[in-house]
């Protein structure tokens, strides 16, 4: 297998470390976050995330569950997993998997759309070639430890919006649904409150509607509800503390959840394994 990109002494990137497996993360920023993963066997229980994930399987097989159905991914695929659907993840063969990640808020992903009023693209097809759209992901997935160039993100939010929209054959949420302004207002009053807990009478305040249009207004905007934003806001800032070292029952209360059980849960739920698994990986402990 051939080493990992970035992987020598930049304390700036996370490194899960276990026998000839893998994970690096280049630190989130702008609505953008980068992995690389190289493992055996199956490594991911059923999660989601809030924003797009978009993939270049590099050796091995990709397997994975999605929309009810078992997909595989062989090198030079492009994978496209849309926001808040349940998916695992593992290496469908003994060789192992090696593949690369970008994880994409639908927020920055509008910026890239012709008419920001525009429903958010749905490629009904997790599992595609695109020698176009593999090209514009590697160009910002090939160098983990380094950041990316202001100008590369802007091409690139356009190159992908432009690429998921000519693949899209159905629009992920209602178009006549784009309250676009006080949606904008929710987000943001979200991202300052993540940190405590936040009532729906709040964001009817903020964006002057009742809670139900509210939810379905904000589903169709950011591909996720206010409830899953606040909790990747919480999980965010919780991973990042990790990092730092931090001890687990601290950061749950830090970033906003009830207790230990409520933040494990969450964790699990949207990355896969247990924050005590993903702590362990991060210090390079061995199981």
């Amino acid at each position: 297998m051939n080493e990992a990109i970035g992987q020598k002494d930049d304390p700036g990137i996370e490194r899960l470390c276990k026998r000839h497996e893998h994970f690096i993360a280049a630190p989130i920023t702008d609505g953008i976050e980068r992995i690389e993963a190289q493992f055996y066997g199956n490594m991911f229980a059923p999660h989601r995330h809030d924003t797009y994930a978009l993939g270049i399987t590099m050796q091995g097989v990709q397997t994975f569950n999605y929309r009810g159905e078992y997909r595989a991914s062989n090198p030079g695929n492009v994978i496209i997993l849309h926001p808040d659907e349940i998916h695992d993840g593992g290496a469908g063969t003994d060789d192992g998997l090696q593949y690369r990640m970008l994880y994409l808020e639908p927020a920055l992903l509008r910026r890239g759309l012709n008419n920001d009023a525009d429903p958010l693209p749905f490629v009904s097809e997790p599992v595609i070639q695109d020698p176009v759209l593999w090209s514009v992901l590697a160009s910002v997935l090939d160098e983990l430890d380094r950041d990316v160039d202001p100008l590369l993100r802007d091409q690139f939010v356009s190159d992908i919006a432009t690429r998921l929209s000519q693949h899209a054959k159905a629009p992920l949420k209602n178009p006549r649904l784009h309250a676009t302004r006080s949606m904008e207002q929710v987000r943001a009053f979200l991202e300052d409150n993540f940190d405590r807990p936040v009532q729906s009478s709040e964001l009817e305040h903020v964006a002057d509607m009742d809670r139900f249009r509210l939810i379905r207004h904000f589903r169709a905007r950011f591909g996720t509800t206010p409830y899953r934003y606040l909790m990747m806001r919480r999980l965010q800032k919780a991973r990042a503390q990790i990092a730092l070292g931090q001890p687990l029952a601290g950061i749950a209360a830090e970033t906003g959840f009830s207790d230990q059980s409520h933040f494990n849960r969450h964790f699990r739920q949207t990355y896969g394994v247990t924050p005590g698994r993903w702590a362990d990986l991060t210090r390079g402990q061995t199981h």
